[in-house]
């Protein structure tokens, strides 16, 4: 694979890049001043207790009140082998279905109660984080779950055969009188007894002292903090395939030396400090990469390109033939282009961390032959994604459905900010448009106040409008309302801005 990961630090920002055969296939974005929350572990106080909603809006400290939902309040009333997992590429084979005699939530929780919760969503948008009481805690090799007594393997492990191996070391190595269940990570699959039984005493030790604290601790507090970007990325993304971890700091290399030392042992001899010069993200054209995943255009090598737009419900993604023929027919042109498009969406869903639902408008097919290789071609390419991620087949109207699990801000909502000129909609009045606009804030101002002049402040493009193709507009107003109008240019407006001023 000839997978490198990639670590710029500075005081203010933390960045991960993986990169294969050249290319960035993920990004990871993490800010001092806004760390991402999914992970830690919470003393919350429940402040509103919602029956319609068979939910608790839960106080763990931040500005906006977490969500809790029924489904993700664990009591001893559920059998414990009917839970989903939540913790990065800890996917089972358990089931998700609840037990039948589940308690409405307002006989489980009241206002005022403190209980101990984990932040499985980061607040997104508008919405405050969401939580669970099921708690999971990551390690290298294996996530603890002391509310449960199952051992599940990652779904990544195919092999039936070392998937029950797996499962019946762990067994064996679980210290005799301890509770609790565990998920076997991916990279689990070729650690040695010695390995297992150190993440094993490391997870019960870390959840020991959790509890620990959670007997003396005020409400609100935090009670586990879940790993910075860096030192997670050598937890969870270094893999057999990673053959390089380059760091450009001298303090973080320390620090990952350190924690590689008692955690990641393989990961100490590819790890590596650099020194040179240049920017190492400038080294390998990242910068260049996070430019093009922030654009909604993405170009394919053959001419053909994809749109993506992000939106709070969910993202579409459309593809088009653009300037590529193939020399051939329009189906073999519409069949390649979908094929070549098919691992280029399934990347750029990794490198800006879209989650949620997505739709995927692949130019339409009428051969079934070809529907069927671009759908096997495209899951293909998502079985690389570390996320958890569903497609369904295409529907009646050529649409591919999928869903792609959501934990943390998009790539975009990190790094930027809704649009102050458009408001975010995408897109500006016209000049034309706010010169009408103007017109009728003027007509009714006149009805109004008795002004002796009227004096029209705005951007160079509107101002340029009212002097050419709407000067005609202009004078029968002023003959309309019988009093003069002026114009004035504001080189700090947009052109939507303007002001209508009273002489």
């Amino acid at each position: 694979m000839n997978e490198q990961i990639l670590i710029n630090v500075t005081p203010q920002e933390s960045r991960v890049a993986i990169m294969e055969q050249g290319a960035v296939q993920e990004l990871h974005v993490e800010r001092a001043s806004n760390r991402g929350l999914v992970g830690n572990i919470y003393l919350g106080r429940v402040g509103r207790v919602l029956p319609g909603m068979q939910s608790a809006f839960i106080d763990i400290g931040l500005s906006r009140a977490a969500f809790l939902h029924v489904a993700d309040l664990w009591s001893s009333n559920k059998h414990n082998d009917k839970n989903g997992v939540k913790n990065g590429d800890t996917n089972n084979d358990r089931g998700t279905d609840k037990a039948a005699e589940q308690k409405p939530i307002e006989k489980l929780l009241h206002e005022g109660q403190t209980l101990v919760v984990q932040v499985i969503k980061d607040p997104i948008g508008s919405k405050g984080a969401r939580l669970s009481t099921q708690v999971s805690i990551a390690g290298r090799l294996l996530v603890y779950l002391p509310g449960d007594h199952h051992i599940g393997i990652s779904q990544r492990i195919e092999d039936e055969a070392e998937r029950e191996h797996l499962r019946e070391k762990v067994h064996e190595l679980m210290p005799e009188g301890e509770a609790g269940g565990f998920i076997v990570r991916t990279v689990a699959e070729a650690a040695t007894d010695e390995e297992l039984t150190a993440d094993i005493a490391y997870l019960i030790k870390l959840w020991r002292g959790i509890v620990e604290k959670s007997k003396t601790a005020a409400a609100q507090s935090v009670l586990y903090q879940d790993l910075d970007l860096t030192m997670r990325a050598l937890r969870d993304l270094v893999t057999s395939d990673t053959e390089r971890i380059i760091v450009d700091s001298k303090e973080t290399h320390a620090r990952l030396q350190e924690f590689a030392e008692h955690y990641t042992r393989k990961s100490l001899s590819i790890l590596e400090h650099y020194t040179g010069e240049r920017p190492l993200f400038d080294l390998f054209d990242i910068e260049d990469e996070i430019e093009l995943a922030l654009s909604r255009r993405v170009d394919l090598k053959s001419g053909g390109y994809v749109i993506i737009d992000q939106t709070e419900a969910l993202t579409t993604v459309d593809v088009n033939t653009g300037a590529f023929v193939s020399g051939r027919s329009l189906d073999d042109t519409i069949f390649k282009t979908n094929l070549e498009a098919t691992q280029a969406i399934a990347r750029q869903l990794r490198l800006r961390n879209l989650g949620g639902i997505v739709i995927v408008d692949f130019i339409d097919m009428d051969n079934d032959e070809h529907k069927n290789a671009v759908l096997t071609e495209f899951k293909k390419s998502l079985a690389r994604d570390r996320t958890r991620v569903t497609v369904n087949g295409f529907s009646h109207l050529g649409l591919v459905e999928m869903t792609r699990k959501r934990t943390r801000e998009s790539l975009a909502h990190i790094l930027c900010e809704a649009c102050p000129t458009c408001s975010a909609r995408g897109e500006i009045k016209t000049a034309q448009t706010v010169c009408y606009e103007i017109l009728r804030e003027i007509t009714r101002s006149a009805r109004q106040f008795d002004a002796k002049e009227f004096r029209i402040l705005g951007s160079q493009s509107v101002i340029d409008r009212f002097l050419d193709e709407e000067s005609q507009s202009m004078t029968m107003l002023e003959d309309f309302i019988k009093k003069p109008i002026s114009l004035s240019v504001e080189s700090s407006y947009t052109q939507e801005q303007f002001d209508v001023i009273l002489v």
